[in-house]
């Protein structure tokens, strides 16, 4: 999301935090004719504001690895006292490396933190390319394990494609990451939070688009499916499907906020966080679980 947004969040929460110690019915828009599936809702967690209200991922290295979050309390003091102090959804590649997106508010670069199957940590920065958002709002890492996507804040037609750092032997935590292609999307997108792979060439995708213009819902999900598997020479094509709104549900009336995503493909299980408004962030805010139809 935009710095402006990012402060103005972080600034409700703090103050409903201090509240909060001192002291709707949902709508799901029918799919397009073009869906290609149906994702029904088949439970929710609570979503934790601090530690769990911005990505999620599974991890399926080391085996019985329990899911990990990310929120505005999960940043480590030492990457937040060097200006990164955002952190997206992030991802998790089959042979165990963790990896998270954050941001700066200003400056012409983004960084990726890797945390490697024995547990250690490095930082992965990339200078923007021309014409590139500065902000950086999530990560999926290719089955293959060797390329990763990343996305940017906004209406865009366009993801980028990166060696996934850490993984992929091109890449190096002292040496800048360069976008290596681009998945051209067929149809816009309007402020993607998360995507994961759900196959060789197919994401799934939350969308926090509060407009509702682009696919005749707002707070959609959605499908890509890629022309190809990216392979960081060339670029690919992706088409767009909208396939449901994402619940909408609260004690609290207001605006919510669409978070990260993630597919299990050992469960079938797709998690997506909605955050909602107000007070309510404390007390209602979901990971909604999913399964398909």
């Amino acid at each position: 999301m935009p710095a402006s947004a990012r402060q103005r969040c972080h600034a409700v929460l703090s103050g409903l935090v201090t509240l909060a110690t001192a002291a709707v019915v949902s709508f799901a828009a029918p799919a397009p004719a073009s869906a290609a599936e149906i994702w029904n809702e088949t439970g929710s967690d609570r979503a934790d504001p601090l530690t769990e209200s911005q990505g999620l991922a599974s991890v399926e290295v080391p085996a019985n690895s329990p899911n990990r979050y990310t929120g505005i309390g999960t940043i480590p003091i030492g990457l937040s006292v060097r200006g990164w102090n955002h952190v997206g959804d992030p991802d998790a590649s089959y042979d165990g490396h963790y990896i998270e997106p954050y941001q700066r508010d200003s400056g012409n670069t983004k960084m990726y933190r890797v945390q490697a199957p024995g547990g250690g940590w490095s930082e992965y920065v990339h200078t923007l390319s021309p014409g590139e958002a500065l902000n950086n709002s999530w990560d999926t890492i290719s089955p293959d394990g060797q390329w990763m996507l990343s996305g940017e804040w906004g209406t865009m037609d366009r993801l980028l494609v990166f060696p996934t750092p850490g993984v992929n032997p091109a890449t190096s935590p002292s040496a800048n990451l360069p976008q290596a292609s681009t998945v051209h999307l067929d149809h816009p997108v309007r402020d993607v939070q998360g995507c994961d792979f759900a196959g060789p060439t197919t994401l799934l995708c939350s969308s926090d688009d509060p407009d509702g213009s682009l696919f005749g819902t707002t707070k959609p999900l959605l499908r890509v499916d890629l022309s190809a598997a990216p392979n960081g020479t060339a670029d690919v094509t992706g088409h767009v499907t909208a396939l449901r709104q994402l619940p909408l549900r609260s004690s609290c009336s207001g605006s919510f906020e669409v978070e990260g995503i993630d597919y299990d493909r050992r469960t079938g299980v797709l998690r997506v966080i909605v955050v909602s408004p107000g007070f309510c962030v404390l007390t209602d805010s979901k990971t909604y679980k999913f399964s398909r139809g």
